[in-house]
C-alpha cells in the first residue's frame, strides 16, 4: 500500500501545526517502537482531551486537530481527528473511520436532544500498524468512565479498541456498531453536518 496519502498534513489533520508537532513529540518521548508510539498517543488523546458531546458545533474549524488540542475538549469526531493527526506527526499512516453506533453511554438529556441514542458518523481513527489497519476510539476519557462506573477502553497496540463497555445495573453493555462508512484521509465536514441535519433536527436547531 502507498502510505503517502495517509501521512500528509491536511486542512483538518494539521499535524504541521507547531502545537500538534510539539504534543506528539512530548507524548512519544521514550517510545522506541511504532507500536509504543501508537499506544502512547492513544492514551494521551483519550485522557488529555475531555469528551464533551455538547462541544459539537457547526463550525468546521473547531474540528481541526490544532483547535481540538487547544480547546482540550471535543466529541468523538474531534478526538479522532486529533489522534489521526498526531499519529501522522509520529510517522504512522492514519485515516479517519466513521460508523453509525448505538451509544449506551448517552445521557437521557442528550438522547432527548438528539431524538435517539444512535450516533451517526461516530468518529474513530485507523492506524496502519504491522501491515493492517487497526481501529481506535479515543472518545471517552478515563475520568468520564470512572464517573459512569465503566471501564475505560484499553489499547494493546495489536487489536481494535472500539467496543466501549458501559455498566448498566448488573449488566455490562457494549457500544454497538451498526454500519461502517468509507474511511477518509481528511475530514469532510459538509458530509457529516448534512447527515447531522437530517438525523438530528432538534439538535441542529439548538446549535443555531
Amino acid at each position: 500500500m502507498n502510505n503517502f496519502e495517509y501521512l500528509q498534513a491536511t486542512r483538518y489533520l494539521d499535524h504541521d501545526h507547531e502545537s500538534v508537532q510539539a504534543y506528539a513529540r512530548q507524548v512519544c518521548a521514550g517510545a522506541s517502537t511504532t507500536r509504543e508510539r501508537a499506544i502512547a498517543l492513544y492514551y494521551a488523546v483519550r485522557d488529555d482531551i475531555r469528551y464533551d458531546p455538547y462541544a459539537c458545533t457547526l463550525n468546521a474549524d473547531s474540528l481541526r486537530a490544532s483547535q481540538v488540542l487547544a480547546q482540550e475538549r471535543s466529541y468523538c469526531v474531534g478526538k479522532a481527528v486529533l489522534l489521526a493527526a498526531v499519529g501522522r506527526a509520529a510517522g504512522i499512516p492514519t485515516r479517519l473511520g466513521f460508523a453509525d453506533v448505538c451509544n449506551h453511554f448517552s445521557s437521557p438529556q442528550l438522547t432527548q436532544l438528539m431524538g435517539t441514542n444512535i450516533f451517526y458518523y461516530h468518529g474513530y481513527a485507523d492506524f496502519f500498524l504491522e501491515g493492517r489497519w487497526i481501529k481506535l476510539t479515543p472518545a471517552f476519557n478515563r475520568e468520564l468512565c470512572e464517573k459512569m462506573k465503566s471501564p475505560a477502553l484499553e489499547f494493546d497496540g495489536e487489536h481494535d479498541a472500539i467496543f466501549q463497555e458501559i455498566s448498566s445495573g448488573q449488566s455490562q453493555l457494549r457500544m454497538e456498531y451498526l454500519r461502517y462508512h468509507e474511511p477518509m484521509s481528511d475530514l469532510d465536514p459538509d458530509l457529516i453536518f448534512t447527515e447531522y441535519a437530517r438525523r438530528y433536527p432538534k439538535l441542529i436547531a439548538a446549535l443555531g
